[in-house]
């Protein structure tokens, strides 16, 4: 089978070649010839009469035998012309041969991306894929609230396909870090996969967009819509006062340390509910006035910022219920650790550690569980970190867990995860691909499927806590609270619930993938604003009542 590159060349070009190679070869033999014509002539007789003695004669008789300068000039002056003319033909080929811009010949291949264009290509498709799955799941659960888990069956199964790419998207990504595809092109290949799964899990959410508007019929009405946010909105309110109150039981309770992980919640849950009311209200507003497209954009904001506020209360609850059930198995852990050290003296040459190494872990469980037995007596004390540092101590002998210790270990992995997913949850407006990638591996490490590893997820969770906060100090507020500014923008758009790059930061996200999630976008004003028309002020609290109180 011929090239593609010598099928790709015109055949005039090929003729044009063969021409000039037929013209020097011709060339070079006429010359060839003309100087050894003289040569074969030069030997034989005379073919004509000898001319009388006379003065002429005997003057050109010396010449008879020899050959005549032009003889030998002419020969050697076409031979040369033969080969320039071949020269020419050859560099004027080549040159026109790397010039040549016709679609005969097969155009260069476009540059590759570089490794750093590739990697920053596919960590802006995690956060992007990452935020999309989060944006789909707080929608999901307002319809899912309204319509039951029968009619939301779709989008629920759409979200859980699209989590699954996504996963693998992570886990790809970090195998890359790590430098398993070591060669230069599997790594190559491994960054298009990451891109290319994260593509698909924005396109399983888009597939189902449309369907979900069709069901909501927000266009035609917003009623049901609202009392179901509004209903929340209220459940929540409730449940931030009550949250409060644990939150300061917390400090007394335990030591300070345990209740680090939700320092602050409280007051961002409020922050969300302040900019939630606002926006409930300018949608009942805009649903009054018939201005459908406002008040649906308005709703989904409002929604995003109840879902992220019972994210934020819901950690706290969970906290001191993982607290609560931590002080009372830290007795059962210690005696449990006691039995597993114990285990190890009596069976120390079935593990890999050598004697010395063996005895000095030994001697570091028995003073970890010693100082854990002390801040029981003496006083406020984090059951958390008491299990955690039990269950780590047992870990480093190798002699496995089993027991209070594993189910030690267990609690305190789902509870780190918890806080870490938390922390992501509300801040993804500002948390990149690291944490997040950090915070999937710890997740998938923690399930059955992946090992079950409670020590290695706490290990992974707690690094992607501090390197989403480390994400969120550099990432700062660009959105300073100014006079007139909507009460709750800056935290509404560092978490995510509404996009920044449109004005009045942005339409709300919404279930969908890339191609979808930002599509409630207000229309463009007819014309100039009603000057009487004045926007109502935000409360700076949430009204006990919810957001409709003081209207009716």
């Amino acid at each position: 089978m011929t090239s593609s590159l010598f099928r790709g060349r015109p055949r005039c070009a090929t003729a044009h070649i063969r021409v000039r190679v037929a013209h020097a070869v011709v060339g070079a033999f006429a010359g060839a010839g003309w100087l050894l014509l003289p040569v074969m002539t030069a030997g034989g007789d005379a073919p004509v009469p000898a001319s009388p003695a006379g003065p002429v004669a005997s003057a050109a008789a010396p010449h008879e035998d020899g050959t005549s300068t032009p003889d030998l000039v002419l020969p050697l002056v076409a031979v040369g012309a033969a080969g320039v003319l071949a020269g020419y033909g050859y560099l004027r080929r080549t040159r026109r041969a790397r010039t040549r811009t016709t679609p005969g010949v097969v155009p260069a291949a476009p540059p590759a991306a570089t490794p750093l264009e590739s990697e920053r290509q596919a960590r802006s498709a995690l956060v992007l894929a990452d935020d999309c799955v989060r944006g789909s799941e707080e929608e999901l659960s307002f319809v899912r609230e309204l319509f039951g888990e029968k009619r939301t069956e779709p989008f629920t199964r759409a979200l859980l396909a699209a989590r699954t790419e996504l996963s693998a998207a992570f886990a790809i990504w970090r195998r890359y870090e790590a430098g398993v595809p070591g060669d230069a092109g599997a790594g190559r290949q491994a960054l298009v996969g990451v891109i290319g799964r994260c593509a698909e899990a924005g396109r399983r959410l888009d597939a189902e967009a449309a369907e979900l508007d069709r069901l909501r019929g927000l266009e035609q009405g917003v009623g049901e819509a609202l009392e179901v946010a509004e209903r929340r909105f209220r459940e929540l309110t409730a449940r931030t006062a009550a949250a409060q109150h644990t939150a300061a039981g917390l400090r007394e309770w335990y030591a300070l340390s345990a209740g680090a992980a939700v320092t602050g919640h409280v007051e961002q849950a409020k922050d969300r509910l302040v900019f939630a009311t606002s926006r409930l209200n300018e949608a009942r507003q805009a649903a009054d006035s018939d201005d459908m497209a406002r008040a649906v954009r308005q709703l989904r904001a409002a929604e995003g910022g109840v879902f992220q506020a019972g994210v934020l209360v819901g950690g706290v609850e969970r906290l001191a219920a993982e607290l609560a059930q931590a002080a009372a198995l830290v007795p059962a852990a210690l005696t449990g650790g006691e039995a597993e050290i114990a285990e190890a003296r009596k069976n120390g040459g079935r593990t890999s550690l050598a004697t010395g190494e063996l005895h000095a872990r030994l001697a570091h469980a028995d003073g970890v569980l010693a100082a854990v037995r002390t801040e029981l007596t003496r006083g406020p004390y984090d059951p958390l970190d008491a299990l955690r540092r039990v269950a780590r101590a047992v870990e480093r002998l190798e002699v496995g867990r089993s027991g209070a210790v594993a189910a030690a270990a267990l609690l305190v992995a789902r509870g780190q995860v918890g806080v870490a997913e938390d922390f992501v949850a509300v801040h993804r407006g500002a948390v990149g691909a690291e944490a997040r990638a950090v915070l999937a591996e710890a997740v998938r490490v923690l399930e059955p499927e992946g090992g079950g590893r409670a020590d290695e997820a706490d290990r992974l969770a707690g690094q992607a806590r501090d390197l989403a906060e480390r994400d969120v100090r550099a990432h700062g507020s660009p959105w300073a609270e100014v006079s007139g500014q909507a009460v709750g923008l800056p935290g509404a758009v560092l978490g995510g619930i509404l996009l920044t790059e449109e004005p009045e930061a942005g339409p709300p996200v919404s279930f969908g993938g890339p191609g979808k999630r930002g599509r409630r976008r207000l229309p463009e004003p007819a014309g100039p604003a009603d000057p009487g028309a004045a926007e109502p002020a935000a409360p700076a609290e949430p009204p006990p009542g919810g957001p409709r109180a003081g209207r009716d």
